[in-house]
């Protein structure tokens, strides 16, 4: 792992989220000036450059080469050819063979064998030796999963793990899982997960949990084909809205509207996208798509009075002259100052696509007050790095016992939380 930390950008910082961001504690302020630095207990996880609001930690990860046991070796002296071994191997990799030189007894073939030690649990003579990794005792009944809320997703679990196909990564989840069936319980992984994620469990709801990302992952393969040529097509279809929402924007001056566009977007999208859509489609995939906002100032209309400045909650609107404010690209259009300015100098302005019966219609609306809506954040998804809380422009969001916690009344639904949320964890529900 390679790091750089450009200080002069972390000096702006105050809060220093990287530092909590940390699970392990690798981040640390070095005197004389705080600086920060990162110690030999980081493994690489990101959260603090997640983290970091200035981008002042550049990082670099490579994962080193997985730790594996080496195959189980037989003493064919030992072997009594009971099978118990062959029965157990979950690969067959295991047969027994003869020669004329020696007696017939069991051979592992290497290319085969996964490492899990079961061969050598399940051997009533102590033929088969497991190694020097692995020889550990086994909690009885007992099996070891991983907490997918607590994972952070650093996979150190994947690269200390000495038995290849226990520990495997979610297609789905991007999150590590334990296939019971081939880990060997070395509880390597329980010792080195930063996060505590790893721990023992019952068999019944190891397997449970196992045969749920699985089968998961199974549907995704079989999906796979087909989802590609529906990613291809969705981004057809978003090309295709926006520039009808443009087109539409473009030719109608009007302060207020709402347009027919049901014929338009079907024809542009029935020849751009080799699709069977039906306009019921089209309406599930518009449901996703956010409002366009515009702000322009009346120059004519404004007299600086200064009031849109005090209520800005991003600090984006300063006086300028000779223009009397001057609104900065930094606005996150909650409509605040809409809603201050005495003189209605301030022109905001939001277009969206709606959906009726068997209508698709776009509309154009004046904002004269701040929007609505409600944040929602999905606790199984958060990794707690703390990013949404110090980008907040109005400080609604806190975080308490490693939750976020959102004060819906001081919320101004900005989306800003939602945009730079690295996990997709955080997602705003905005009302008419």
């Amino acid at each position: 792992m390679d790091y750089e930390i450009d200080h002069s950008k972390c000096e702006k910082c105050k809060d220093r989220p990287c530092l909590e961001a940390c699970p392990v504690d690798a981040v640390h302020e070095t005197p004389p000036g705080k600086q920060i630095e990162l110690d030999d207990k980081c493994f690489g996880c990101v959260l603090c450059r997640e983290a970091c609001p200035y981008d002042a930690i550049k990082m670099r990860t490579i994962l080193s080469e997985p730790i594996r046991e080496n195959v189980p070796n037989i003493n064919p002296k030992l072997c009594r050819r009971c099978g118990a071994c062959v029965s157990a191997c979950k690969t067959a990799a295991i047969k027994l063979v003869s020669s004329g030189n020696e007696e017939a007894h069991s051979e592992i073939d290497e290319d085969k064998c996964v490492r899990c030690g079961f061969c050598s649990r399940v051997c009533p003579t102590e033929a088969i030796k497991y190694g020097k990794i692995l020889p550990r005792s086994v909690v009885g009944g007992k099996a070891i999963v991983v907490n997918q809320k607590d994972c952070i997703g650093c996979m150190t679990c994947t690269r200390v793990c000495p038995s290849r196909g226990a520990i495997n990564v979610g297609k789905i989840s991007k999150m590590p899982y334990i296939d019971p069936s081939y880990c060997a319980r070395c509880e390597e992984c329980l010792e080195v997960c930063p996060s505590a994620a790893i721990k023992y469990s019952s068999r019944k709801r190891a397997y449970e949990q196992f045969s749920k990302i699985k089968t998961m992952d199974i549907v995704s393969e079989l999906l796979e084909k087909e989802s590609e040529k529906l990613a291809k097509d969705a981004g057809k279809i978003d090309n295709i809205l926006n520039k009808i929402l443009r087109d539409i924007s473009y030719q109608n001056p009007e302060e207020e509207f709402e347009i027919d566009v049901t014929s338009i977007i079907k024809d542009d999208i029935e020849h751009m996208v080799d699709s069977d859509l039906e306009i019921g489609d089209i309406k599930e995939i518009i449901e996703f798509t956010s409002p366009q906002r515009n702000i322009a100032v009346i120059e004519e209309n404004c007299i600086g009075c200064g009031a849109c400045i005090e209520k800005c909650p991003v600090r984006c609107i300063e006086l300028e002259m000779p223009a009397p404010i001057h609104i900065s690209s930094e606005c996150v259009y909650c409509g605040k100052c809409a809603q201050t300015c005495p003189v209605e100098a301030i022109n905001l302005k939001e277009e969206y696509f709606i959906t009726t019966d068997d209508k698709i219609l776009v509309k154009r609306r004046q904002i004269t007050e701040p929007r609505q809506g409600e944040v929602k954040v999905n606790d199984t998804l958060c990794q707690s790095c703390g990013v949404c809380v110090n980008k907040c422009p109005v400080d609604a969001l806190n975080m308490e016992n490693d939750e976020v916690m959102v004060n819906q009344e001081a919320c101004i639904a900005c989306g800003e939380c939602q945009s730079i949320c690295p996990v997709n964890s955080i997602t705003v529900q905005r009302k008419e």
